[in-house]
């Protein structure tokens, strides 16, 4: 595939086949991804090829491989051109809790309150880490576990349960940093995994006195 240098921090693929625009990765060179081992770059061009995208595919600089569009991959598209709403844009790979929701609203009815409706929406939805969150870690050395363990530190912690590692990609837990450059994905946790996780665990109910946390 061609990949134009721009500048130093701007790549292009020029159109080619069914491509409707160009592809632009912001990124460095020594951050684009390398198409022996990662298709991002493959699924920016594809993008490129959706009815009614404007300007072009475009690509942040964290741009690896995803499911359809890459990871980091923004479009646009004009209805009015026969563009389309993709979920497959919208982060769905990592359960991160986007959806896609049709409403038989127009622009024009759904203007005049957007502000009301998006205040209404925050009150009402739990998110991030402040009110409404059932979890409040303990320090660092905590905040240190949960990101060696992942998800299945927190579930081991009780919140949730297997069946929600099973929807998680990787299972909720990397084996290595650059696990998402070689798409490997594990059937269940890794025994090296568990055992972390279980480790983690064990020290959390010395540390608190929890007997919950070591059940």
């Amino acid at each position: 595939m061609e990949i134009v240098e721009e500048s130093a921090y701007r790549f292009v693929i020029p159109r080619q086949g069914r491509m409707r625009v160009p592809g632009v990765v912001f990124a460095t060179r020594a951050l684009i991804p390398d198409p022996a081992t990662d298709r991002a770059l493959e699924q920016v061009a594809n993008v490129a090829e959706l009815p009614g995208i404007v300007e072009a595919s475009y690509a942040m600089p964290d741009v690896h491989w995803g499911y359809g569009f890459p990871i980091g991959g923004v479009a646009a598209t004009d209805t009015a051109d026969g563009g389309v709403v993709s979920p497959g844009g919208v982060g769905f790979d990592i359960s991160c809790g986007v959806r896609l929701l049709a409403a038989e609203l127009g622009r024009d009815e759904l203007a005049p309150v957007l502000s009301r409706v998006m205040d209404r929406l925050a009150a009402v939805i739990p998110c991030g880490t402040g009110r409404g969150g059932t979890w409040r870690l303990r320090g660092r050395a905590e905040l240190d576990k949960l990101l060696a363990g992942g998800a299945a530190y927190a579930v081991a912690c009780g919140h949730g349960g297997q069946r929600d590692l099973d929807r998680c990609e990787d299972y909720g837990a990397a084996g290595q940093l650059e696990h998402h450059r070689d798409r490997r994905y594990p059937q269940q946790l890794s025994p090296q995994q568990r055992r972390l996780c279980e480790q983690l665990r064990v020290e959390d109910a010395q540390a608190t006195g929890n007997s919950d946390l070591s059940a």
